[in-house]
């Protein structure tokens, strides 16, 4: 089973808006498919997790790209809090895999959703503004 992101992103919620056109999109792609993986049954938990942990990938490389690109200073930790959940979510993965321990998957899927909240609020808040001093206030 195959899932992917439909052309339409679904509206974020007002907590979640940095507004930052790029930065919204991607945040929203990444709530929609944290919401198809909590909402997955056992049999396709691990499709809807990888498909998860693949955007996951990307839109933490888009950002660090940008970060990079524009020397935002704090960049080298908000890196490490990406490269953080994208480990936990690995082993997390294998243990689904090798265990059956979906537990485990649905406790990331809700802990992901409430780091991503706070990470959003404060490290991607951080990088916007920094994005809109230097002039780009649409970083694609």
């Amino acid at each position: 089973m195959t899932l992917s992101v439909p052309q339409c992103a679904p509206a974020l919620a007002p907590d979640l808006q940095l507004g930052h056109p790029e930065v919204d999109t991607i945040h929203a792609e990444y709530v929609q498919l944290l919401d198809l993986t909590d909402s997955a049954t056992d049999e396709a938990f691990v499709a809807a997790l990888d498909t998860w942990i693949a955007h996951t990938e990307q839109h933490f490389a888009q950002e660090e790209s940008w970060m990079e690109a524009t020397n935002f200073g704090p960049r080298h930790c908000h890196t490490g809090h990406h490269r953080h959940v994208l480990e936990v979510a690995g082993l997390v993965r294998a243990k689904i895999v090798d265990e059956g321990r979906f537990d485990l998957g649905r406790r990331l899927v809700s802990e992901a959703r409430e780091w991503f909240t706070h990470h959003v609020a404060t490290m991607d808040s951080m990088m916007v503004n920094h994005l809109r001093e230097h002039g780009i206030a649409h970083a694609a």
